[in-house]
């Protein structure tokens, strides 16, 4: 459903000898299977955003080629259009319009009937529970309701490949719990592509069949969330000695599956990639040596563990330290 090679995106800043070139994205290769849901990544200012602009053809891109839904994003960014469905980052309602007008106009830019996108846009905003809103003007809306809205805009038509960008921000805790389902369903159910960039760690765990960072504008890893668990950071095993002449033993037994061993005392610790089926195997030798544990702890990486590996910085502390994306006038909207 979307194949990009070599996908680039220069912005000028400035002018006179101030002008400069900020590459926001460098040489993207991307690969989504129908039927796939993606998890993409990354910290503000990483190319998350510039990349799925240029995707949707919102964005032309400064070299590279991407096809999306079978069609040249450069050379046929219309037919790009009909075959996908998009939720940007800042939304796209109009404050002074009618739920209702917003999400039937939208249908049928997309050449539904009006009849056929009254009764899907009805479904929808049940789904979404947006009950009792539909003849309500988008100003009068909270911040939660606007996003859900601009999600049933986006899946209107029954798109087969949707775009959502940053999906959940602004929704309560159990708006965001439904959305889930519903993205899950547009998988499971319909047999929809989904691509999702999202902050939310947790969100991306849940939801993506596959997880792809991006970090200053270039792609640093792609796989699913177990295997970049396990390759790249590991499970952290915590062993707690019944004796300080124990240490040593037990330093060593857990050295043999680990390259990072830390001691702390009478704790032994280090991280072990695929825990769950190296551990029986060390509890074993332990208790063949004569080794008495006080208490064993395995805890599983996290997303933010792998990014923490990956790139050296936290997802959650780049978040804070690095501008939000902006796209330059510079760059073109298709």
């Amino acid at each position: 459903m979307i194949e990009a090679r070599g996908l680039v995106q220069t912005f000028h800043t400035g002018q006179g000898k101030n002008k400069k070139e900020v590459h926001a994205v460098k040489g993207v290769d991307l690969d989504v299977a129908e039927g796939e849901v993606v998890g993409f990544l990354g910290p503000n200012g990483a190319g998350k955003t510039t990349t799925l602009r240029m995707l949707v053809t919102l964005l032309k891109p400064t070299a590279g080629t991407a096809r999306v839904a079978g069609y040249d994003v450069a050379t046929q960014p219309v037919q790009v259009r009909r075959s996908i469905g998009y939720c940007s980052q800042v939304g796209s309602t109009f404050s002074g319009a009618y739920a209702r007008d917003e999400v039937v106009d939208h249908g049928m830019l997309y050449g539904m009937s009006r009849k056929d996108a009254v009764a899907k846009g009805q479904e929808l905003f049940e789904k979404f529970q947006l009950d009792g809103l539909w003849k309500r003007m988008n100003k009068n809306m909270s911040g939660g309701q606007k996003r859900r809205l601009d999600i049933v805009m986006g899946l209107i038509h029954s798109p087969s490949l949707v775009f959502l960008d940053e999906p959940t921000t602004g929704l309560d805790p159990q708006a965001r719990a439904n959305l889930w389902e519903h993205i899950s369903g547009l998988r499971d159910n319909e047999g929809a592509t989904v691509f999702l960039t999202t902050h939310y760690l947790d969100e991306a765990d849940a939801l993506a069949d596959r997880i792809v960072i991006i970090d200053r504008g270039e792609i640093v890893a792609s796989d699913t969330a177990d295997n970049l668990k396990a390759n790249v950071s590991g499970d952290l095993v915590s062993l707690e000695l019944s004796s300080d002449e124990q240490v040593s033993i037990a330093r060593d037994k857990l050295a043999s599956i680990s390259d990072d061993v830390h001691v702390d005392g009478r704790s032994v610790s280090g991280r072990v990639a695929r825990a769950g089926k190296a551990v029986p195997g060390l509890l074993r030798d332990l208790d063949a040596s004569g080794v008495g544990l006080e208490g064993i702890e395995v805890i599983r990486p996290t997303l933010d563990d792998v990014f923490l590996t990956l790139t050296g910085r936290s997802l959650r502390d780049a978040d804070e330290a690095d501008a939000p994306e902006t796209d330059s006038p510079e760059g073109g909207a298709m």
